[in-house]
C-alpha cells in the first residue's frame, strides 16, 4: 500500500500577519555543491528545509563528505574525505541541480561524472552552453549514449586553463558551472553575457569568501582569476526571493495584508511593479515588502501584461503564480512565456476551477472572473503547485490538491507559513486505497 500526501485547502479567507522567507533554494543547492570544490570544512546557514536540499546532502554524504545538522537551517559540511565527483542517472535524474557536480569536480579534481539532470519536467535542459564552457577550459567532454549515458569531464591530463567564454543564453546554470570549474583554472576567465541573477551573485560571494577571486557577479561580464587553494567559510545564504514573490501574490489574490519578512525588495522590484499597475497597494520595508490588498469592492485588480525574461525582468519561476492572480483582474491579461518551454502544463488545473483561459502561439489569453472555483487539482511541478495553493486560498470551498512533493522540494514549511497568517490549510497523508 502506497502512500500520498495532499493538501486541503479552505479558501476564500483574508489573510493576516507576517510571513518570514528563508535562505533562497535556487542558491542553496550549488553552495552545497560547490563544498566539494572547496576541499574543507564549511557552514552554511539559511539551507531551507527542503526536499532537494534534503537529497544533495545524501548525495554528499553518498561521496564521503561528513555533515552535521543543527536543526536551524545551519549545516556543517566537511568535503576533505571526498575523493570524486561521480553520480549516476538515478540520483541525478532527481534535480536540476545535480549537474553542478561537474563544475565542482572538475575544478578540485579535474574529473567529474554525473547523469543528465531533472528537476521539473517543463522542457527541454540543454547542457550545451555548460559544455562549451568547460571544453573553452580545457577539458574533454564526453556524453553518453541518451537518456541514460552520463556526461562525463575531464581535464587531468592538461589542467584547466583560463578562456573567454561568451554564453549564447544568459543561462544561471552555465554561469554558475563554469565559474565553480573557473576558480582553481590557471589564468584568467571571462565569461560574457553571464547571468545576473542573485543566486549567481550568492555563489560568487559563498566562493570569494572561500578565498576565490571573482569580479562582475551580477552584471553581464564575469571575470574570474584562478587562484591555488579554497579554504572553508561560514556562509549564509540570500534570502528566497520566490518564496517571497509567491507569498505577495497570495496576499493579492485572497485580498489580504500580509508582510513578507526577510527579503531584499530590489530583487522583487519586478513583480512589485506588475502588482502596482495591477492596482495592488505595495509597501518596501528596508527587509520586507507588505501588501495591502483592499477587498474587491473597494478596488478591483487591472489586467496588464506580463512577459518573463531572464533576471532582472519578471522571474519565469513566478509566473504560473501571477497567472492566478490574473484570472482574478478585471478584463484580458496577456501572459508571455520567453524562457522556458512548455511551461503552461498548469493551466488544465486552473480550467478546473474555473479560470478563462487560452492559449495564443506561446502566450496565455486570461480573462478575468469574479471568483475561482473550489475543486480537485493536482501540482505538475514546482511553481506550478505553488499556484494551486494560491488558487485554492483565494477560491470558496474545499480544495484538494495532489502530488505535493513538488511543492515540498521548493517551499520551506509552506503548510505552517500559511496557516499562521489565517489559511485554513492542511497537509494530510492518506493511502491509495482511501
Amino acid at each position: 500500500m502506497r502512500m500520498t500526501e495532499k493538501l486541503y485547502i479552505n479558501g476564500g479567507k483574508r489573510l493576516q500577519g507576517t510571513i518570514c522567507c528563508g535562505g533562497m533554494k535556487n542558491a542553496a543547492e550549488p553552495i552545497l555543491f560547490a563544498s566539494i570544490l572547496v576541499g574543507d570544512v564549511c557552514t552554511i546557514e539559511h539551507v531551507p528545509a527542503v526536499e532537494d536540499t534534503r537529497f544533495i546532502c545524501d548525495i554528499l554524504d553518498s561521496l564521503g563528505a561528513k555533515i552535521d545538522f543543527d536543526g536551524d537551517g545551519r549545516i556543517r559540511i566537511d568535503t576533505r574525505p571526498v575523493t570524486r565527483a561521480v553520480i549516476e542517472r538515478a540520483d541525478s535524474c532527481k534535480l536540476r541541480s545535480s549537474y553542478y557536480l561537474l563544475g565542482a569536480g572538475l575544478g578540485r579534481f579535474g574529473y567529474a561524472s554525473t547523469g543528465l539532470p531533472g528537476g521539473c519536467d517543463f522542457g527541454s535542459r540543454p547542457m550545451d552552453q555548460h559544455i562549451k564552457g568547460f571544453r573553452a577550459l580545457g577539458a574533454t567532454v564526453e556524453k553518453g549514449e541518451l537518456p541514460d549515458g552520463n556526461i562525463t569531464c575531464d581535464s587531468r591530463e592538461n589542467g584547466l586553463n583560463g578562456a573567454s567564454i561568451y554564453l549564447d543564453v544568459p543561462s544561471v546554470g552555465a554561469t554558475i558551472n563554469i565559474m565553480l570549474a573557473a576558480c582553481k583554472a590557471n589564468g584568467s576567465t571571462v565569461i560574457d553575457n553571464a547571468a545576473r541573477e542573485p543566486h549567481v551573485v550568492d555563489v560568487a560571494s559563498f566562493l570569494n569568501s572561500c578565498g576565490a577571486d571573482i569580479l562582475g557577479a551580477g552584471t553581464p561580464t564575469i571575470r574570474i582569476n584562478g587562484v591555488p587553494e579554497l579554504h572553508g567559510c561560514t556562509y549564509a545564504v540570500v534570502p528566497d526571493m520566490i518564496e517571497a514573490g509567491t507569498y505577495m501574490i497570495a496576499a493579492a489574490a485572497t485580498r489580504s495584508e500580509v508582510t513578507v519578512s526577510n527579503v531584499i525588495p530590489r530583487h522583487l522590484e519586478s513583480l512589485t511593479a506588475k502588482l502596482q499597475e495591477m492596482g495592488v497597494p505595495v509597501e518596501e520595508g528596508d527587509d520586507s515588502i507588505t501588501i495591502h490588498a483592499p477587498a474587491e469592492d473597494d478596488a478591483p485588480m487591472h489586467a496588464v501584461r506580463v512577459k518573463t525574461a531572464f533576471y532582472p525582468g519578471f522571474p519565469t519561476d513566478l509566473q504560473p503564480q501571477i497567472a492566478v492572480l490574473l484570472c482574478l483582474a478585471n478584463g484580458e491579461s496577456r501572459l508571455t512565456e520567453s524562457v522556458w518551454a512548455n511551461r503552461f502544463q498548469y493551466v488544465p488545473e486552473l480550467l478546473r476551477m474555473g479560470a478563462r483561459v487560452t492559449f495564443s502561439g506561446s502566450d496565455l489569453l486570461i480573462t478575468g472572473v469574479d471568483a475561482l472555483q473550489a475543486a480537485n487539482v493536482r501540482a505538475v511541478d514546482l511553481r506550478a503547485g505553488a499556484a494551486m495553493v494560491i488558487a485554492a486560498l483565494s477560491a470558496e470551498g474545499r480544495t484538494v490538491v495532489d502530488d505535493i512533493h513538488h511543492i515540498l522540494r521548493g517551499y520551506e514549511h509552506i503548510v505552517e507559513k500559511l496557516t499562521a497568517v489565517g489559511a485554513d490549510i492542511r497537509r494530510v497523508e492518506l493511502s491509495d486505497e482511501v
